[in-house]
């Protein structure tokens, strides 16, 4: 078992809200943005890879994507994954590069992209918590094991639910900001 290293239960934590913050940014709000495609992975060369390592995307416009693929004989499959997305894009193919208008958001569809939203962030909350429980059950065998008084063991507790509480508290806060975004339109 490992031994009680606060900085680590604090670094593993804020890579939770910084995988949050990915996430999120990935979210359509209606204005074009080259994170949006970045969870896509292609079925190319016979294995998974993650669109930005098969093409480059620009986005020219405000509203629009621009997809251009390395290889010309991958463009079928780019294309194919950017619709089994789910992202409700639909690329226009003239051959050489595959342009992504985007469209305006309905009313359901921010909803939708507000509870993803939700989702991601109970992701990170759900992590955060196994990080705290990872910290607290360090703390009680370097108890176990004498290294630490009761007092101390008690004391690190504090330290590591009131770390855990800002950490979600910074989870929340980003929902918040995203959800006013997505909804503000």
């Amino acid at each position: 078992m490992a031994k009680y290293d606060k900085a680590d239960l604090e670094r593993r934590m804020q890579g939770a809200v910084d995988s949050l913050k990915s996430d999120l940014s990935g979210l359509r709000t209606g204005r074009a943005n080259t994170t949006l495609l970045d969870p896509i992975v292609v079925e190319v060369y016979g294995a998974q890879m993650p669109l930005n390592q098969v093409a480059t995307v620009s986005a020219p416009e405000p509203r629009m994507l621009s997809v251009q693929v390395w290889d010309k004989s991958n463009i079928g499959p780019v294309e194919k994954a950017i619709r089994a997305a789910g992202l409700g894009l639909n690329p226009i193919n003239d051959g050489n590069v595959l342009r992504l208008p985007i469209p305006d958001l309905t009313e359901e569809r921010r909803k939708e992209l507000a509870k993803l939203a939700g989702q991601y962030a109970e992701k990170a909350r759900v992590a955060i918590r196994n990080v705290r429980r990872d910290g607290n059950e360090a703390l009680k065998a370097d108890e176990a094991k004498k290294e630490i008084s009761e007092d101390e063991k008690k004391r690190g507790e504090d330290d590591v639910q009131k770390l855990t509480d800002d950490m979600i508290r910074k989870v929340d806060d980003e929902l918040a900001r995203k959800e006013k975004d997505i909804l503000s339109q």
